[in-house]
């Protein structure tokens, strides 16, 4: 890929954010869509339900994020019909690393360029969570992750002193608010919006949906 056809691709700034808990999962993104130096889109949805247990969350070129969340279900329950049961959180991990390593390895002039973080509960009520990073490798997180947005290095430095072991699902959401706000007040590829899913035995359920607006004051 020459240096002309590099400088043309649309770059896209996000932040996403898992957390584990003793008792399930938080996921979290702004809503802030880039093209460039570009907003193109103020109320971007950058985590989806793949199905009634699992979540997720994409960071990279948005075309390949809507293909993913379009591919993924359909593999899922083709797998789910074809072994009659139910696949696994870790299973689906696998399944989009697979499609991601897919899109990249195969010759094409703009490869797939997309990392996520995909969460949900296995049918004994346990909950997982996988960071899957753009080439294909999947690892299971145990504390928390940011995957490759451009957020990250604001999460992972809030999250690296305010992260217990053993936290609740109630102060996971809080602590996902916070690395949200923390990364839209300093990434400029973040911002507008916050949304925040949990992830339990009892199923997946948005539990924060927050618009930022911008506010003008005299001096």
């Amino acid at each position: 890929m020459d240096a002309e056809l590099k400088n043309s691709i649309l770059k896209t700034g996000t932040t996403i954010v898992g957390i584990v808990c003793k008792d399930g999962v938080i996921m979290a993104s702004d809503r802030q869509s880039t093209a460039g130096n570009i907003v193109m889109n103020k109320n971007s949805e950058k985590t989806k339900k793949v199905n009634d247990y699992i979540l997720i969350a994409g960071t990279g070129m948005v075309s390949d994020i809507h293909r993913v969340a379009k591919l993924l279900p359909a593999e899922l329950k083709l797998k789910e019909l074809k072994s009659r049961t139910r696949p696994s959180v870790k299973q689906a991990a696998n399944l989009l690393a697979n499609i991601l390593y897919s899109g990249i390895r195969q010759p094409s002039m703009i490869p797939m360029q997309a990392g996520f973080l995909l969460g949900g509960f296995n049918e004994n009520g346990e909950s997982e969570l996988f960071s899957i990073e753009p080439a294909g490798s999947v690892v299971k997180v145990e504390d928390y992750d940011a995957n490759f947005g451009s957020g990250m290095p604001y999460v992972l430095g809030l999250l690296e002193r305010q992260y217990k072991k053993g936290l609740s699902v109630e102060e996971g959401v809080k602590l996902a608010v916070e690395s949200i706000k923390s990364s839209t007040q300093r990434d400029i590829g973040s911002g507008f919006g916050i949304d925040v899913f949990t992830i339990t035995k009892q199923g997946i359920k948005k539990v924060v949906s927050q618009e930022i607006q911008p506010s003008f004051k005299e001096d």
